[in-house]
C-alpha cells in the first residue's frame, strides 16, 4: 500500500527530528552542526512556514525539500557514533527537555514579527 509507506518514512523522518534533536546536546557533535541544528530543529517545530501552505505547489516545498535537505546534511555533520547513540535514545523515548531553545524560537519569531511591524511602520511614516 501507498499510504502505509507515505506513513513510514513520515515516521522514519520523525525519528529522524528527534534524534537530531538528542544529537544536538552532545558535547562531541561539532559546533556548526548545532548551529544548523539549531535553526533545521526551530523551523521544523514553529508552526510559521517559510513559504506558506496556502500556496500551490511551492507552499509544501518547504515540508518536501527544504526541511529534509536540513536534516540531511546536519545528519552528515555529526559523528555516526553520535547519531547512533542519539536514534537509541530517540527510539526509547527518552528526549531532553530544552526550555532554552523553546524560548529561543519563540523570541526568534517575535523578534522577526517585530522588525516586520517596525519596516511596515517606517514605511506608512515615509509614504
Amino acid at each position: 500500500m501507498a499510504g502505509s509507506g507515505l506513513k513510514a518514512r513520515i515516521q522514519a523522518m520523525k525519528l529522524e527530528v528527534m534524534a537530531l534533536a538528542v544529537a544536538a546536546q552532545d558535547t562531541r557533535t561539532p559546533r556548526r552542526a548545532k548551529i544548523l541544528l539549531l535553526f533545521v530543529l526551530a523551523y521544523a517545530a514553529s508552526p510559521i512556514d517559510l513559504i506558506p501552505d496556502f500556496i500551490p505547489v511551492l507552499g509544501l516545498l518547504d515540508e518536501l525539500v527544504l526541511l529534509p535537505l536540513g536534516i540531511w546534511l546536519a545528519v552528515r555533520m555529526i559523528p555516526p557514533d553520535v547519531m547512533e547513540a542519539a536514534r537509541a535514545r530517540a527510539r526509547a523515548g527518552k528526549l531532553p527537555a530544552n526550555w532554552v531553545a523553546g524560548c529561543f524560537i519563540a523570541l526568534l519569531w517575535a523578534g522577526s514579527i517585530a522588525a516586520l511591524v517596525w519596516w511596515w511602520m517606517q514605511r506608512e511614516v515615509a509614504a
